[in-house]
């Protein structure tokens, strides 16, 4: 029978209705800028670029500079822009809250990108290969399910998930069982940043505990590239699609008319939203089209896609 994880109660969790107070606001803030400071200064430094130089290149003042790099400036995104430009880094590199990368990281990623598209799945295959888990066949013990909603990956992996006699777990759920409330509440208390945390926990821990599952996780989950990676490493994935008219029609079938609710341009919209995620999508190991099939024909076609 196929069950789904649940998390164990986190009394010992501090309570927070999700909004930061004007001081921990500040505090952060501070803590960002002078991060940012620090960044600069060091860019500037390993470019072998006084400050003087550097002002003058962008046209941002020797006296705001010095500001900034002190972490006691605030500076407008225009300008930043501006002196990125100068020290030849990208605006991201500069305003990124993670730590500096090694530096073998950031001479891999300077020569992936001389790498066609080709190239570039070879080369991530041989990294897994190399580096994922040691055994051949173990990505295929974890089977998951990725698409947009109304294409059937809970039905299908319920199904899957029985025949194999393996737990079936459904990744929204287990985000909500971490975070201790809704979807909904966690998208209005933190946004998507707070969602993802939860979504990255919440797909660690199924990892750690099952070597064998059937998975079926949240659409969006292709759009955060560190847990996407995370679950092509360590599972084989089946894209499972339709035609925006069947994903609409499945998820209204179901009772769930939000989609439509105010919204005259709903099909726009997913219509959209699948064209930009394909690319992400099309990164599974294989594609299961259920466009106009039911469960039967569906399950299996999965079956075979999955013994061939």
């Amino acid at each position: 029978m196929a069950e789904t994880l649940h998390a164990p109660p986190r009394s010992a969790q501090p309570q927070s209705n999700g909004r930061r107070t004007r001081r921990e606001s500040g505090s952060e803030d501070s803590a960002f800028l002078t991060l940012l400071g620090d960044r600069i200064r060091a860019t500037r430094s390993r470019r072998g670029m006084t400050r003087k130089i550097l002002a003058r290149e962008s046209g941002v003042s020797e006296r705001y500079l010095a500001q900034l790099e002190s972490g006691e400036g605030n500076i407008s995104i225009m300008l930043l822009r501006q002196v990125a430009q100068a020290m030849g880094v990208s605006l991201s590199g500069l305003v990124t809250e993670e730590p500096d990368p090694p530096v073998e990281l950031s001479l891999l990623v300077q020569f992936a990108a001389r790498l066609t598209p080709e190239e570039l799945a070879d080369a991530r295959a041989r990294l897994v290969a190399a580096f994922g888990d040691g055994r051949p066949d173990a990505r295929r013990q974890r089977i998951a399910l990725i698409g947009l909603r109304g294409a059937g990956k809970s039905t299908l992996g319920r199904v899957l998930a029985k025949g194999r006699d393996v737990p079936f777990v459904e990744l929204t759920k287990e985000i909500e069982a971490d975070a201790g409330m809704a979807l909904a509440e966690i998208m209005a208390l933190g946004g998507q940043a707070m969602y993802r945390r939860y979504e990255r926990r919440a797909l660690e821990r199924v990892l750690v505990a099952h070597e064998s599952a059937v998975i079926a996780t949240g659409g969006g989950l292709v759009a955060e590239p560190a847990n996407y990676e995370l679950l092509l490493s360590n599972c084989f994935t089946v894209w499972v699609t339709a035609t925006p008219e069947d994903h609409m029609a499945r998820v209204i079938a179901q009772g769930d008319r939000r989609p439509m609710a105010d919204n005259p341009e709903a099909m726009d919209d997913l219509r959209l939203i699948l064209q930009e995620r394909a690319p992400l999508y099309a990164k599974a190991d294989a594609r299961l089209d259920t466009a106009g099939n039911d469960i039967a024909d569906s399950f299996a076609k999965l079956e075979a896609l999955l013994e061939s």
